[in-house]
């Protein structure tokens, strides 16, 4: 085998073990819906190396919005159990990102306009800026929004306190 069929070979059993994990989590979600009596379809796809499913209703999302929750705080647990029924069938530690009726993806959308909006600042003034304490997804949008402008970003704090500081170039 060349190297360039080893790296194709590699590449495609990663992406058939992140279908593996996306089957898995909707088939976990699908039983959770059943149980809650809520409806919605699953939507599985393959993002930046990770599984992602996401719920999404034809009903306007109102129901789905239960499973959100307040600041996404049930999403978020519903991630992890969904994570740990994918580590539980396969043995295999999960990063499988979960959307429930386009939250996450809204989400992505307004810390973007928030890392850039701090990154401008940061070329403005020359000076740090340090922003509120957020979740981990949610710092991993403003840091890819920071380096997008050009800038550097790190975390400091601890959880739950954790925050983005944005640096000057």
């Amino acid at each position: 085998m060349t190297e360039g069929t080893i790296s194709a070979a590699a590449e495609g059993d990663t992406l058939s073990r992140l279908e593996q994990e996306g089957e898995i989590a909707a088939d976990y979600l699908e039983g959770l819906l059943d149980i809650a009596d809520l409806d919605g379809d699953i939507d599985m796809d393959v993002e930046a190396d990770r599984a992602a499913v996401s719920i999404i209703s034809d009903a306007g999302g109102r129901d789905l919005q239960k499973l959100v929750g307040r600041d996404g705080e049930v999403l978020e647990a519903l991630q992890e159990l969904t994570r740990l029924a994918v580590h539980r069938e396969t043995g295999d530690r999960s990063r499988l990102m979960l959307d429930i009726g386009g939250y996450r993806a809204k989400k992505r959308e307004e810390l973007s306009e928030l890392g850039a909006k701090a990154a401008a600042e940061v070329k403005s003034s020359g000076e740090p800026v340090k922003m509120k304490p957020m979740t981990p997804f949610e710092r991993k949008v403003v840091h890819d929004a920071v380096k997008a402008a050009g800038l550097r970003s790190e975390s400091e704090g601890e959880e739950p306190q954790r925050f983005v500081v944005v640096l000057p170039a």
